[in-house]
């Protein structure tokens, strides 16, 4: 008789035990550096003969402190670390947070540290190129759906063995849809699997309140229990996190090595991601980016300029081939605007596109300007086309 699948909770239980029991389980601490090569740790202070920074410029630069000096681990882990951590834990409604250098190493630590050999990791075919690389660096078999296909994504994991964990972007950073994530999360319960969202570009725009495609759509930390995000988009700063439980927050500190053996985000970029998130939360340049969207894409239907479905900034025109798209690039910095060419292999062969994405900072002149440009250079696209890889 078959045993049912291991379930992510009891994994990280297990793994829980095996560090007590071993007496391996580690902890950061928050350690705010101090002048003269000494650290604040609670009341006491320290003389710090564990960080990395051997010219002690990390502690000196000026204004605020550009380096965190080593891993969050050894003495890299300061306050703002973790009051940063705790104020996106409240906005996104999760236990914990652990913050990381990038989103590819949080997407690394993710998979690395949660899935193995005899494990499953189920992916959409248009997720990021860190979610891929992930799966396949962790050893697990990697098994990819067609695009925001629920019932290829659940005949996926019928045949799935061991942990499984399905994973999807929350919005796809070249197509600007957002995934099905309510189906997905009813597929992953239904298959006893575990919904990773690498929710990247949702994250500071979407939702009532900014928390992203998850908020949008009404997943709340049961139903999309492991969360990743960036501080390099909405945020404008660098960096990311990963939010979820405090079993699964504490189990990465201990397994996930990309984590692990990294210095700590800088305190300075933690520091204005703190400041970036209340301007999130107050909501103003949310509104204002949303106006900018619709006005847009209201402005491109009139114009009879075909454009890929999406509410997101990422407005991408497809033009089909590589030549089209490097052409209509030229034409529009010809006229002072740039919008990047998109060419395989970052999209399916015959989905070249202009990814246009939109900002709170662009005035309603610049958008227009923009969409003229876009019909002097005989811009129409070929939103038809399949962009399902």
């Amino acid at each position: 008789m078959n045993r049912p699948p291991e379930s992510l909770a009891q994994r990280l239980e297990s793994a829980r035990r095996r560090r007590d029991h071993l007496h391996q389980a580690r902890r950061r601490r928050p350690l705010e550096p101090l002048p003269g090569g000494r650290v604040r740790a609670g009341e006491r202070i320290l003389h710090n003969f564990s960080s990395n920074d051997y010219l002690g410029l990390a502690a000196s630069a000026t204004p605020g402190r550009a380096g965190s000096g080593a891993s969050a681990l050894v003495t890299g882990y300061q306050p703002v670390h973790a009051e940063l951590e705790r104020e996106l834990a409240d906005f996104l409604g999760r236990e914990a947070v652990l913050l990381c250098g990038s989103g590819y190493l949080a997407n690394l630590a993710v998979a690395t540290a949660l899935a193995g050999r005899g494990d499953t990791v189920v992916q959409d075919r248009l997720c990021h190129a860190s979610l891929i690389d992930g799966a396949r660096l962790c050893g697990a078999a990697l098994k990819r759906y067609a695009h925001v296909d629920t019932a290829a994504a659940a005949r996926r994991l019928a045949d799935a063995r061991g942990l499984r964990l399905l994973v999807t972007d929350g919005v796809f950073s070249m197509d600007g849809d957002i995934a099905p994530l309510a189906e997905l999360a009813d597929v992953a319960r239904e298959q006893s699997a575990t919904l990773v969202v690498d929710d990247a570009h949702g994250i500071g725009v979407l939702g009532a309140g900014g928390a992203g495609a998850c908020e949008e759509l009404g997943l709340d930390a049961e139903r999309a229990p492991v969360l990743v995000g960036t501080l390099g988009k909405a945020f404008g700063v660098a960096g990311a996190f990963i939010a979820g439980s405090r079993a699964l927050v504490e189990h990465l500190e201990n397994h996930a090595r990309s984590v692990i053996y990294s210095t700590a985000l800088p305190p300075a970029a933690a520091s204005s991601a703190l400041a970036a998130l209340a301007q999130i939360r107050e909501g103003t340049l949310r509104r204002r980016l949303a106006s900018r969207i619709t006005f847009f894409r209201e402005g491109a239907a009139r114009r009879g300029i075909e454009l890929l479905p999406s509410r997101t900034p990422i407005q991408p025109l497809v033009t089909g081939t590589e030549s089209s798209a490097l052409s209509l690039s030229a034409q529009l910095e010809a006229a002072g605007y740039l919008v990047t060419a998109i060419r395989p292999p970052t999209v399916p062969a015959g989905t070249s596109r202009l990814r246009i994405t939109l900002s709170a900072e662009h005035d309603a002149a610049a958008v227009e300007g923009l969409l003229d440009a876009l019909v002097a250079a005989g811009a129409s696209g070929t939103a038809g086309a399949s962009v399902t890889g």
